[in-house]
């Protein structure tokens, strides 16, 4: 095409590149804060009791979509949801450090993190777009989930 320069290894794919690189940093950046954040609810393992607070909380002040969804999914769920939670940032942050199937693992852990802010409300509020756990997190996922694919220092899977 006239006008437009490709350069070989510039881009994510074939995984070289900066861009690669920078999507590497951000799939560990966010590993860690997806790792931190599964060890900040480790009690959850034991007793669910927790989520069904904040839950319960969230509920007071909830708008329709978040209330619908906390009646009727989240709140009867909360046995289970206490454990997947916990054990499905772990295991998202940790395959996003080590590089292990990403794209999975970010997907999943973008679907994670957009349950949390429309169970919590958040999502359908103007502040939600200055919150540091909302756009960032979220679009950091979403881009690891489209472009993490063969990226460099990843383990293979």
């Amino acid at each position: 095409m006239p006008g437009v320069i490709r350069t070989r290894g510039a881009g994510v794919k074939g995984g070289s590149g900066p861009a690669a690189g920078g999507l590497r940093v951000l799939g560990v950046f966010l590993g860690v804060f997806l790792i931190f954040e599964g060890l900040g609810k480790w009690g959850w393992l034991g007793d669910s009791a927790a989520l069904g607070r904040q839950l319960q909380g969230w509920l007071r002040d909830a708008p329709p979509v978040s209330r619908w969804y906390l009646e009727n999914v989240a709140i009867p769920g909360v046995p289970v949801f206490a454990r997947l939670v916990v054990l499905g940032e772990l295991a998202a942050g940790a395959a996003l450090v080590t590089g292990f199937w990403t794209r999975a693992a970010a997907f999943a852990a973008f679907f994670m993190v957009l349950n949390f802010h429309v169970a919590s409300g958040r999502i359908f509020q103007y502040a939600f777009l200055t919150n540091g756990y909302g756009l960032p997190v979220l679009g950091g996922l979403l881009a690891l989930a489209i472009g993490g694919k063969n990226l460099p220092w990843s383990a293979k899977g």
